[in-house]
């Protein structure tokens, strides 16, 4: 079991659910996020004066999956995410981290079959 952990843009927070609900994976948790990565921010202008915006507002998605749906997760998650034919500063992250135990509160089941 893994949980991959996604920072993406929040305009492609719709296209990637249906993306991973095709692909059956259909369970995860959405977070409002803000950081900057090599973009370092961004200049906007508010009533005529230049602000510099350090934190850009994100998207994070935790997701746990089985094994076997690792790989096709991630395939889909850089798909949709990616902006442009060969990707963008600013596109996000993907960190998989390994689960050692999933229990599902309402009946108590653990392992795989909990995810």
């Amino acid at each position: 079991m893994k949980t991959i952990v996604a920072v993406i843009q929040p305009t492609k927070l719709r296209a990637l659910q249906e993306a991973l609900v095709k692909i059956e994976v259909e369970r995860m948790t959405v977070c409002d996020a803000q950081g900057y990565g090599r973009q370092r921010g961004q200049t906007e202008t508010y009533r005529g004066v230049e602000y510099r915006v350090n934190l850009l507002r994100k998207i994070e998605l935790e997701i746990a999956v089985n094994d076997d749906f690792v790989e096709r997760t991630i395939d889909a998650i850089i798909r949709v995410a990616r902006t442009g034919p060969d990707g963008n500063i600013g596109d996000g992250k993907i960190f998989v981290l390994p689960t050692e135990q999933v229990i599902r509160i309402s009946d108590g089941e653990t392992g795989p079959g909990a995810v």
